[in-house]
């Protein structure tokens, strides 16, 4: 197989029809860790609007159980990847999702803007330090691909198209991003989650290299100090080479989903996706509301 022939598979493939086995290629095979990379991104900035970062300090999930809301979340998307939206699996991961987001009081708004993150932020980061751009087919089946899980999760008014998912993003991190000291608890929680992945002496260079990578409108929202201009250039430079060398080894045979990656450590012995995710108590860890509509799920 030489390294652009899963592209080209990809690009006789219909985007709208199969989005799915798209998105599969492209993120179990094509750019496994820049997907995982992405979307660590794309959850982390959602904490920088306050409504979100609030309620996730007030549930403790990402200050005291980071490791867990970690893996969970990463396994519950990534059994809709691996399976697909018809299989038991991704119907049962979609069931937990709703399950636990109906737990509590989230303005559709909200679940709409992190819907968006899934969509632009792993093709802002693979266009800028992939070891190729993504291609237009690549997008509209990502598009595709959460407009559906969009729909089974019942948010309302999901963009169209890739530019209306950017439009959307922009336009509510504009409207929304701001200093919250509860956000920021979260968001050095997470910060000490990616540093504890790496052996201890590293944890500051992690750190750094982290608020490296992140883009002024979120330094601002945290007050963090922004790392000086050698720093932002070396790091940004260094990851921009990876995306280089992955360009010259030969392409991925077998595929990498996210339960395989290394950043997983809470389940050594496997895990059941029907017990994956967290079950609130009404009155318990951040008071959630539970509400009366029926599930929504695959199907």
């Amino acid at each position: 197989m030489k390294r652009y022939s899963r592209l080209e598979q990809i690009r006789r493939m219909d985007p709208y029809e199969e989005a799915t086995e798209i998105y599969r290629l492209s993120s179990a095979y094509e750019f496994p860790w820049d997907f995982t990379r992405a979307l660590e991104l794309a959850l982390y900035r959602t904490y920088a609007v306050p409504g979100i970062g609030r309620l996730l300090a007030r549930t403790a999930e990402l200050t005291d159980r980071a490791q867990k809301r970690y893996d969970d979340t990463s396994l519950l998307l990534d059994a809709i990847v691996e399976h697909g939206f018809g299989s038991d699996q991704g119907r049962t991961a979609i069931r937990r999702i709703n399950q636990m987001h109906r737990s509590y009081d989230i303005s559709d708004d909200d679940m709409r803007y992190v819907l968006c993150t899934f969509v632009v932020m792993p093709k802002r980061w693979i266009d800028a330090y992939g070891w190729r751009r993504m291609s237009r087919h690549e997008t509209v089946a990502s598009v595709v691909h959460y407009r559906t899980l969009g729909r089974h999760m019942g948010i309302k008014d999901i963009p169209e198209t890739y530019e209306e998912f950017e439009t959307c993003l922009d336009s509510y991190e504009a409207a929304h991003f701001a200093w919250d000291a509860d956000a920021r608890r979260v968001s050095d929680a997470t910060l000490d989650l990616m540093a504890s992945w790496y052996p201890g002496p590293l944890a500051p260079l992690l750190r750094t290299t982290t608020l490296a990578l992140l883009d002024d409108s979120l330094l601002r929202a945290f007050r963090y100090a922004p790392p000086n201009a050698a720093t932002r250039a070396w790091v940004r430079r260094a990851v921009r080479l990876r995306g280089r060398a992955v360009r010259l080894l030969p392409p991925r045979r077998a595929p990498h989903f996210a339960r395989q990656n290394r950043e997983i450590k809470g389940y050594p012995y496997g895990y059941r996706i029907a017990d994956l995710g967290t079950r609130p108590v009404p009155g318990l860890r951040g008071c959630p509301v539970r509400h009366g509509a029926p599930d929504t799920e695959a199907g």
